[in-house]
């Protein structure tokens, strides 16, 4: 038995939602190591359930009335408008205080004063070679004149021995011992003395250099935020997505914005102000408006892309990670920097693109669905697939917030919970109670709660075709097939002459299913249209017709007998004739 097969079998509940894993964040370059580890870990659990997934309860999203609101939310809004009109009239809003002339001043004073006390240090040290001088030559005459009177004495008692001249002799040789001491004495302090001197010019000159270049700084530094200012000059006409932001236009959308950054930030009004700017401020480094015009090619076209609505008619997207396990397309889209950095721009255009759908305005559609499909996704070992997933969310999160309603990752391998653990500490808690992952049995099931049948594609289990001609806006009805039992969907065909067409589809199969013709003439034969045959649970959604030259009816039979488990069998049909061809 596999670890994929022990993971599922402990996954009892249809649908988790990812906790957050206590993790300390990864760096990037490490990423290989630590999902190897991480993955050997859950290979080594033997039947005992993941602790990164656990049960929590759904998101919902909130109200975006101003009259259903909480008070504290109202005076969060209130506040947050009050901030933004006032940073867009008074132009402060990207501008910043020219606060480092000021500090190039104070520096420039700093450095003065630094430049007095090493004025006074080198006094000092001129001062001190002249004192260690005078001492020096008051100890060498010292010295000197006890040299003196010992020889005197010395020779004292010998004056009979010695003559005057002797006397005078020995005088003159020490007068000549004195003077030369002196002038090695006062040749040191000459040399001390210009030491001193070149050292003071020496410290002048590096002070002088500095000043130079402080000034050099403060005026470049006052003429960079005089550019920046000027660069960044906010016109009261300023948008996001569409939406005026300036409160006081009325714009009935603005409101709604300003929502989701304050939900995003668990309305704290200075870090949803602060998450704004930086939203405004990175649109405009990433040039996001000229995005939508870029052309990336047709290689990512079909790695993401919208497709439906789903119940609450939000536009779904559908993310699909298998196309990466192309090698020639994965070296093209992640073998260079530029490479990665154009993928991140192309997701930035799908969701622009996808926020052009929506109706932001209290009461219509401000969010989108998202689909992750991980079958057959390359694994962890391809760490840049993983750190450019990474980038995505974190960058989406940070600069899109609240404008994905969920998140729904169907088709999970069982490494998939140890990746998370990786990606849990780059996502707020909000983000991660978007997080859906059904079991891989219960991938239609799931989907369905969101979208409807006929919206969601046929690979997913729905009725959704591209260019479908057969089917527009019919109906689905759904009918419960109780363990044991069966159940006929019977399919009026009331004119003559006609062609019926229908969908089927049963959640998880394994069944008998068998499709027939009973002519309304009871004497007439019925006709087998399909056969008995055992549906597994790999089995897509079934479409058939048949062209009829009576009027009678299809009856559709599903057979659950051999299963435990109640089958939900999801139907809609069309009946074609020549006027409606």
């Amino acid at each position: 038995m596999t670890a994929e097969v022990k993971v599922e079998e402990k996954q009892v509940e249809s649908e988790v939602v990812i906790a957050s894993a206590v993790v300390p964040p990864v760096e990037e370059t490490t990423v290989k190591a630590v999902v190897e580890d991480e993955v050997k870990a859950v290979e080594e659990v033997d039947g005992s359930e993941t602790k990164v997934v656990e049960k929590t309860s759904s998101f919902k999203e909130e109200s975006d009335f101003f009259s259903d609101l909480k008070d504290s939310e109202k005076k969060a809004l209130s506040d947050l408008k009050t901030k933004l009109e006032e940073a867009i009239v008074e132009n402060t809003l990207f501008r910043k205080k020219k606060e480092t002339p000021v500090k190039g001043v104070e520096k420039k004073a700093e450095d003065e004063k630094k430049s007095e006390a090493v004025v006074t240090e080198e006094a000092k040290a001129e001062e001190s070679p002249k004192e260690e001088a005078k001492t020096d030559a008051v100890v060498t005459e010292e010295a000197k004149a006890e040299t003196t009177e010992d020889v005197v004495q010395k020779e004292s008692p010998k004056e009979e021995v010695k003559t005057e001249a002797d006397i005078v002799d020995t005088k003159e040789e020490v007068k000549a011992e004195i003077a030369e001491e002196e002038k090695k004495t006062e040749e040191a302090v000459v040399t001390k003395e210009a030491d001193v001197v070149d050292t003071k010019e020496e410290v002048k000159a590096e002070i002088a250099e500095e000043e130079k270049k402080t000034e050099e700084a403060v005026v470049t530094k006052e003429a960079t935020v005089e550019q920046e200012e000027e660069d960044e000059i906010v016109d009261n006409d300023i948008e996001l997505w569409g939406v005026p932001l300036l409160p006081s236009k009325g714009a009935e959308g603005t409101d709604v914005i300003l929502l989701k950054f304050l939900r995003a930030r668990d309305f704290k009004v200075n870090d949803a102000f602060e998450m704004l700017k930086k939203t405004l401020k990175w649109r405009k480094e990433q040039k996001i408006n000229s995005v939508l015009g870029r052309d990336f090619g047709e290689d990512l076209a079909s790695a993401a892309y919208m497709n439906g609505l789903d119940r609450e008619s939000r536009p779904v997207c559908y993310n699909v990670y298998s196309v990466f396990g192309n090698e020639e397309l994965y070296q093209a889209t992640f073998g260079s920097e530029q490479s990665r950095e154009n993928l991140l721009k192309w997701r930035f255009q799908l969701m622009e693109k996808g926020t052009q759908k929506l109706d932001l305005k209290p009461g219509g559609v401000t969010s989108l669905l998202q689909i992750h499909d991980l079958k057959n996704c390359p694994g962890p070992l391809k760490k840049e697939l993983w750190v450019a997933i990474k980038n995505a969310i974190v960058a989406l999160q940070d600069n899109y917030p609240e404008l994905v309603s969920r998140n729904v990752f169907i088709n999970v391998p069982f490494w998939f919970y140890a990746v998370s653990t990786l990606l849990s500490p780059f996502l707020t808690q909000r983000t991660k109670s978007k997080f859906v992952v059904p079991r891989p049995a219960n991938v239609t099931e799931t989907l369905l709660k969101y979208i409807p049948a006929e919206e969601i594609p046929v690979q997913y289990g729905g009725f959704k075709r591209d260019d479908d001609t057969e089917f527009s806006k019919e109906a689905v009805s759904e009918v419960v097939v109780k363990p044991g039992s069966s159940e006929t969907i019977e399919i009026p065909a009331t004119e003559t002459e006609g062609t019926l067409v229908w969908d089927v589809a049963v959640l998880g199969w394994e069944v008998n299913y068998k499709e027939e013709f009973v002519p309304a003439d009871e004497g007439a034969y019925t006709i087998i249209v399909q056969k008995v045959k055992k549906i597994g649970s790999n089995e897509g959604p079934v479409r058939n017709s048949f062209k009829n030259s009576e009027s009678g009816k299809i009856v559709l039979t599903v057979d659950n007998v051999s299963s435990k488990k109640k089958k939900r069998v999801l139907y809609r049909y069309r009946t074609k004739t020549e006027s409606s061809c």
